[in-house]
C-alpha cells in the first residue's frame, strides 16, 4: 500500500490520521469493506462521546436558532452523531452522517441532503463550520459560509471571503444577516 499514497483532501486542523480515516472511506464504494472500515472506526468514536467536549457557546447558540430549521453535518456516523447531541442536551432537526452512498465532507451532498430534509433552499441557508472541508462543502451546495473557532487560515484557500468567527456569539452576527 506504501506505493500510492492517500489524498488527504483539502489541508485542516484535524490530524493526518483523522484525515486518513475520512479519505479512506471516501473513496471507497458502498459495500461490505465499507462497513467494515466504518464499524471499526466507529467502535473509537463511540468510545469518545462521553469525553466529548461541547464547542464554546454552542448550546446557547442552539437555543437561539430553535426557531429555524437546523441540522448537523458530519463526518460522524449518525447514531455517534445523535449521542453527542444527546450528551451536551443540544436539539437539531436533521442530523445527516457518515454514509456510504452519500458523499463526504468536502463534498457539498451532505448539505444537499440535509437541506432537502428540512424543505429548505441552499440560497437561504447558512453553514457554519469549524474547517477548510466544512467550507469546500458549503461552497459545492451553494451555501453561504461562516467559519468559527479557527484561524482564517483555515478557510482562505477555500473562501477568502468568508466571515470567520472567535465565537459562536459572533456567529449569530452573521446567521442573521
Amino acid at each position: 500500500m506504501g506505493e500510492h499514497p492517500v489524498d488527504l483532501g483539502l489541508d485542516t486542523g484535524w490530524t493526518s490520521a483523522t484525515r486518513a480515516c475520512m479519505a479512506i472511506l471516501g473513496d471507497l464504494p458502498a459495500g461490505e469493506l465499507w462497513t467494515a472500515v466504518d464499524r471499526a472506526i466507529a467502535v473509537h468514536e463511540h468510545a469518545a462521546v462521553d469525553r466529548s467536549v461541547t464547542m464554546p457557546g454552542a448550546t446557547q447558540f442552539v437555543e437561539v436558532t430553535a426557531d429555524r430549521p437546523t441540522a448537523v453535518v458530519t463526518l460522524l456516523p449518525p447514531d455517534v452523531a445523535a449521542a453527542v447531541l444527546a450528551r451536551h442536551g443540544m436539539a437539531i432537526d436533521v442530523v445527516v452522517g457518515r454514509d456510504p452512498v452519500v458523499r463526504p465532507k468536502p463534498s457539498g451532498d451532505g448539505l444537499r441532503t440535509a437541506l432537502e430534509l428540512l424543505g429548505e433552499d441552499a440560497a437561504t441557508a447558512v453553514m457554519v463550520g469549524d474547517s477548510s472541508w466544512d467550507a469546500a462543502a458549503a461552497r459545492d451546495a451553494g451555501v453561504r459560509f461562516v467559519g468559527v473557532h479557527a484561524p482564517r487560515s483555515e478557510f482562505v484557500d477555500v473562501d477568502p471571503q468568508a466571515p470567520v468567527c472567535s465565537s459562536l456569539a459572533d456567529v449569530l452576527l452573521h446567521v442573521s444577516r
